[in-house]
């Protein structure tokens, strides 16, 4: 598998990309999406899982909030993963993750995830190369397990820029709406950058090379909004989803 090289990948659309068109077919692929949920969670037969990661400040809870707009509560969760608590640091470090993997006909969104292990930890020097390499093992395993399961896995890196990052941080100090978001820890983990690169480009050459990352240019929340809802859409489109006749579920 060819190394990826975040510095060569753009973070913005392409140029001649037109924006209000790309935001109309936006609209109508998160129409369809909710639709494909609504058989998703009827036949039962599958689940999916959406992996959401990134850089702070690179737009995954706007992600969220864009492509799964219409999707029925009922067959949709969202999880975050943060500081593992006491009980969670008892047990193997996918414990927490595999209790939120998704039932039949539902989507489960991680929000950050079980890479967090292999990508903090090692940034901050809580765990050896050493170890992150024995976990990318273990992460594979996991995921090829989900999937014979019958669980799509969707894993995308959000990617934008250094100098898009640091006018994020500064919107949030003068937007009201967002300077809740605010953390000033927030900075200092921007000044890893280089740390996290090189940790993130391990994780894509060798994690799951058949459930290969989706790099989504995220400079642009527009563009970034389409291309997560259309990979998610013509994946579903695939599993070729019918309604149940009458009393198959039953």
């Amino acid at each position: 598998m060819e190394k990826i090289k975040l510095s060569k990948i753009d973070t913005r659309a392409p140029k001649g990309t037109n924006k209000e068109r790309m935001k109309r077919k936006t609209i109508k692929l998160t129409e369809r999406l909710s639709e494909l949920q609504n058989v998703l969670y009827a036949e039962s037969k599958w689940s999916v899982l959406i992996v959401l990661q990134g850089m702070d400040a690179s737009g995954k809870d706007g992600a969220v909030k864009a492509v799964f707009r219409g999707i029925n509560p009922e067959g949709c969760r969202v999880q975050s993963f943060k500081v593992p608590t006491k009980e969670e640091l008892a047990h193997d470090f996918l414990w927490r993750i595999h209790q939120h993997t998704p039932p039949r006909g539902m989507i489960q969104i991680f929000n950050r995830s079980h890479y967090e292990d292999v990508l903090i930890t090692r940034v901050h020097g809580l765990g050896s190369d050493k170890t992150a390499r024995e976990r990318f093992g273990y992460i594979n395993a996991f995921e090829q397990f989900l999937e014979s399961s019958g669980t799509i896995i969707l894993k995308f890196y959000l990617h934008i820029s250094e100098e898009e990052q640091q006018e994020r941080f500064k919107d949030r100090l003068t937007d009201s709406w967002k300077r809740w978001k605010y953390n000033p820890d927030d900075l200092k983990e921007s000044q890893k950058w280089p740390e996290y690169r090189k940790a993130y480009e391990d994780v894509f050459e060798h994690c799951s090379p058949e459930i290969p990352w989706i790099i989504v240019p995220s400079d642009q929340n527009w563009y970034k909004e389409h291309l997560i809802a259309k990979t998610i859409v013509e994946r579903l489109e695939k599993l070729k989803m019918k309604y149940p006749n009458l009393g198959e579920n039953a």
